[in-house]
């Protein structure tokens, strides 16, 4: 199963840290594929969940990461690329640019990808993935 760390957490819930661009690539550089929140501004890249936080060029975007598009500039620009990106709000699920499904979280189906932000509490066998606060638990428990 593939454990993706959310907004960069691999050891709890970190939010002054969260989609930072250093605490992101610390999350990649420990093996994990990485949510972040993605936003475009007069053609310029962000990081931030609420709002544009982090100033970012677009390479630092790379094939572990799973980009979610925070605004409506953010998905026109990612159609142009091989990224993978995603857009949702309050949707039980949606499919990303790659043809995975991901799912809010509480809603788990068979092959998708669900946010699970707990640690373990039981094994999901049947999923793709799991984006979580805590890869290094989840790691340990599949």
């Amino acid at each position: 199963m593939k454990i993706i760390a959310h907004r960069g957490n691999i050891d709890g819930k970190e939010a002054k840290k969260e989609n930072n661009p250093e605490y992101v690539l610390s999350a990649i550089i420990s093996d994990f594929d990485v949510e972040i929140d993605v936003w475009a501004v007069d053609n310029k890249w962000f990081l931030g969940h609420d709002f544009p936080q982090y100033r970012i060029d677009k390479d630092f975007f790379t094939d572990r990461m799973w980009l979610h598009c925070k605004n409506i500039q953010a998905v026109e620009q990612l159609q142009k690329t091989n990224l993978n990106w995603f857009w949702h709000e309050n949707d039980l699920m949606t499919q990303t640019s790659k043809g995975y499904i991901w799912c809010y979280p509480g809603t788990y189906i068979k092959d998708a990808i669900t946010v699970h932000l707990n640690p373990p509490t039981q094994a999901y066998p049947k999923l793709y993935g799991i984006c979580t606060d805590y890869t290094l638990l989840w790691r340990q428990h599949v």
